[in-house]
Parts: C-alpha cells; sequence; structure tokens
C-alpha cells in the first residue's frame, strides 16, 4: 500500500505530538545529552505549544500515513509563521521527519514534494529551511534536490547552542 497524506488539525494534537517526540528522539538522541533532549521535547513538543502552531493560520502540518499508520510527518510556515526570515515571497520547511523504520521508502519524498507544492500554490520565489550541520544525511538529500547553504544559525536544544546550516532552493516561476 502507498503513503497517504493528509493535513493534521488541532484534533490532531496528541498524534502530533507523539509523532513529534518519537521521530526527534530517533533522530537525535544518540547525540544529545538526555537533560538536553528532555528539554527540548517538553518545551518544543508541548501541548500548548503545539495547539499554538496548529491554530496559526501561517502554519500547516501534514501526516504520512501508511495502513492508516502515521509514519512522518511535515510543517512549513509562511509570511510571519517562519521562524527567521519571514519573507512573504517564501515557505520555511520547518520540519520533516519520518519513523526510523519507515526510511528508505519514499515517504520523506512524498513529504518534500508536498512542501515544494505549497510553495508553488502560494507562489513563493524560493523555499528555505535549516538542518543541523553534522545531520549529513539531510544535507545530502537538500543538495541533491537543488538547495544551497545561504546562511547559519542557532538551535538551542536545552543548554546546548548547536548550528544549523540555513539553505534555499529557488522555485520556477511558471508564469515566464
Amino acid at each position: 500500500m502507498n503513503p497517504v497524506l493528509r493535513e493534521a488539525t488541532l484534533a490532531d494534537i496528541d498524534q502530533l505530538q507523539k509523532i513529534g517526540k518519537r521521530t526527534f528522539i530517533e533522530t537525535f538522541e544518540a547525540v544529545n545529552t538526555k537533560a538536553n533532549m528532555e528539554a527540548y521535547l517538553n518545551e518544543g513538543f508541548s501541548y500548548e505549544g503545539l495547539k499554538e502552531e496548529l491554530i496559526n493560520t501561517g502554519s500547516l502540518f501534514y501526516f504520512a500515513t501508511l495502513n492508516n499508520t502515521i509514519v512522518g510527518y511535515l510543517k512549513v510556515n509562511f509570511g510571519l509563521a517562519q521562524k527567521e526570515l519571514q519573507d512573504e515571497n517564501a515557505l520555511e520547511i520547518e520540519r520533516i521527519y519520518v519513523l526510523r523504520d519507515y526510511q528508505g521508502k519514499n515517504i520523506g519524498r512524498l513529504l518534500f514534494n508536498k512542501a515544494l507544492q505549497l510553495g508553488e500554490e502560494r507562489k513563493a520565489s524560493y523555499v528555505w529551511l535549516g538542518v543541523w550541520e553534522h545531520n549529513a544525511r539531510a544535507m545530502a538529500f537538500y543538495k541533491k534536490n537543488g538547495f544551497v547553504e545561504f546562511d547559519k544559525h542557532v538551535f538551542k536544544l536545552g543548554d546546548d547552542e548547536q548550528i544549523d546550516i540555513m539553505m534555499k532552493l529557488e522555485l520556477k516561476d511558471k508564469s515566464a
């Protein structure tokens, strides 16, 4: 069976919290302290925080499901909901995560393509994101898909200040 995407709503907050925490743990637990992981998970995936994100009209969440099981998710931001640039002509991919057991099955690609589609629908000039400087797999994926580095920013995980590489992809103007 093929994975299916569906938009997450406020009614999905518990499922979003669960998939968000689990994928973040799977991705970063081995390379961060337990205290820093707990601090970030408690703040970044709090019920109230996720509720605010879900009701923000500048943010959208999508679940990737396989056999009615949520196996990954996407969060994109537009306009003032963007974490840094807040460019009306841009779309930020804030999160793309896939459960470890489902990686390599084109689920990340499906979520990525959805983000690009949303950027095109909103007539964004470019899509941007931040990726941890030590996440070589993600950086290679984005570079392979045309993203280029343009800046850096600090991502705070507990009391650890980590460096994210900011990357962007110019979207083609289909009207030209």
